[in-house]
């Protein structure tokens, strides 16, 4: 194993151990209620540490965001290579970026009750729907790229994808539980097939 590897691992550790401890603080008190500090010591690492991973505590919230859009345009370009050339067609468009959010959103479920804290504190706190929104719209970009280059124009791409956030948006609006949310996706994409089909 090398030292590097080991490194990574430990800065890993790390890592999750303060996203496990701003999830069980928010859980307990709530956003608002919850500082840096208490993060940090509930995690066992300095204040130092803790922004060493996380520009600030509405970070942590989005903790996952980056590993899970990854996997979601990996998928996703896949999923457009197979349907290649996209063309000018929204349905191709919209199925590649369907087949990519349904494997994206297991995740989702894998742990409840984050993800039903992680749900709480976006219907709580507008600020932090806000940073999500901001955070779609920067992710929008890479979906947009992953489509053309498989073939899509890009308003097919672009359509496609902003209709894709739409249905996720409306979905996180409406779930009454957080464990829905891949369903009530898919549910919202397969009400789309009669429109682009």
């Amino acid at each position: 194993m090398s030292a590097e590897s080991l490194q990574e691992r430990k800065r890993q550790k790390v890592r999750n151990a303060i996203v496990t401890a701003a999830y069980e603080l928010f859980g307990e008190r709530g956003f608002d209620d919850v500082t840096v500090t208490q993060i940090a010591e509930r995690a066992e690492v300095g204040r130092t540490t803790f922004f060493r991973y996380f520009g600030d505590k509405q970070e942590v919230v989005f903790a996952d965001d980056e590993r899970t859009i990854a996997a979601l345009i990996g998928t996703l370009r896949r999923e457009a290579e197979r349907r290649a050339p996209i063309g000018d067609s929204l349905a191709d468009a919209l199925g590649a970026i369907r087949a990519a959010t349904r494997e994206g959103l297991t995740g989702w479920t894998a742990t409840p009750e984050r993800s039903a804290v992680h749900a709480r504190l976006l219907r709580r706190h507008p600020e932090l729907m806000a940073r999500l929104l901001l955070k779609q719209q920067q992710e929008a970009t890479l979906i947009v790229d992953a489509l053309t280059e498989h073939g899509a124009t890009p308003m097919a791409a672009t359509l496609a994808t902003q209709v894709s956030l739409a249905c996720l948006y409306t979905a996180m609006q409406t779930a009454d539980d957080p464990a829905s949310l891949p369903e009530l996706v898919e549910e919202f994409f397969a009400r789309l097939d009669g429109l682009t089909g």
